[in-house]
């Protein structure tokens, strides 16, 4: 009777933790990006101008070859769907050429936008979305130390080591990488309540309380910018900021049922 009633407690812990077991998602197919939405700098949110996003050789391709002039025509892909509490996984590699017309900061530089709001609240002529970035960076010809992982917040600020702190970008600890490295960078997210930025398996960054304020963010709907506001969920988006760069996997994990 007892070995049967331990094999019965068994079978239920082993059913509680299959329920529990969370998947891997890929947000991109390899094929298209129809589960996102784009929306970039002096244009309408759905125009994907000069073919900027493109899916070729299974990976999402940031590209510039249709531009006249770059014209600060900073763009975002947005996936389709909000997310709170996740785990993320994506895996970049710069690519050439960098446009020259653009900023200077926006060499070997791109980044994900999270937390951010709907591209559809964005005016056409608001050039960042309210949100929290993940920067990416490579290291520049100078040789020097440049990390990437680094938390930049484009109309946000964020507590970090226990105080609020409205600089624009804080740096991780990561080391430097080359612009031909495929890089994997993953966000553990969980609402407000903690944020970890990992580079190749290390966390780099860690903070809490994503919350909106500060400036960089421009000419948006003031509606939507409630400064003080908590933000605990939000759409995810690539960027282009003029700097060619390929996405190979783009994978979330649901954390949602683990908020507690």
């Amino acid at each position: 009777m007892k070995r049967l009633l331990l094999l019965a407690l068994l079978l239920v812990s082993l059913q509680s933790a299959q329920a529990q077991q969370k998947k891997w998602v890929s947000l991109f197919n390899g094929k298209d990006i129809n589960d996102w939405i784009v929306k970039i700098h002096h244009h309408d949110v759905g125009v994907n101008f000069g073919n900027t996003f493109r899916v070729e050789d299974g990976m999402i391709k940031v590209r510039y070859d249709q531009y006249d002039k770059f014209n600060e025509q900073y763009g975002h892909l947005y996936y389709k769907t909000p997310f709170s509490h996740y785990h993320l996984v994506i895996e970049y590699r710069f690519a050439d050429p960098w446009r020259k017309d653009a900023p200077s900061y926006t060499e070997l530089n791109s980044g994900v936008m999270f937390h951010s709001q709907d591209p559809r609240t964005m005016p056409k002529e608001q050039d960042w979305p309210i949100s929290i970035e993940m920067q990416f960076l490579a290291g520049l010809a100078d040789g020097k130390a440049r990390p990437t992982g680094n938390m930049c917040s484009p109309g946000t600020n964020i507590v970090y080591k226990g105080k609020l702190d409205t600089r624009h970008c804080i740096d991780s600890d990561s080391k430097t990488y080359g612009k031909d490295e495929w890089v994997r960078a993953e966000l553990i997210v969980l609402g407000d309540s903690l944020v970890q930025h990992i580079i190749n398996g290390k966390v780099v960054l860690e903070y809490s309380k994503p919350q909106i304020g500060g400036g960089v963010a421009n000419r948006y709907d003031p509606a939507q910018k409630k400064d003080g506001k908590i933000l605990n969920s939000g759409f995810i988006a690539l960027q282009s900021e003029g700097q060619p760069i390929d996405f190979r996997k783009v994978e979330i994990m649901d954390l949602s049922e683990k908020r507690k």
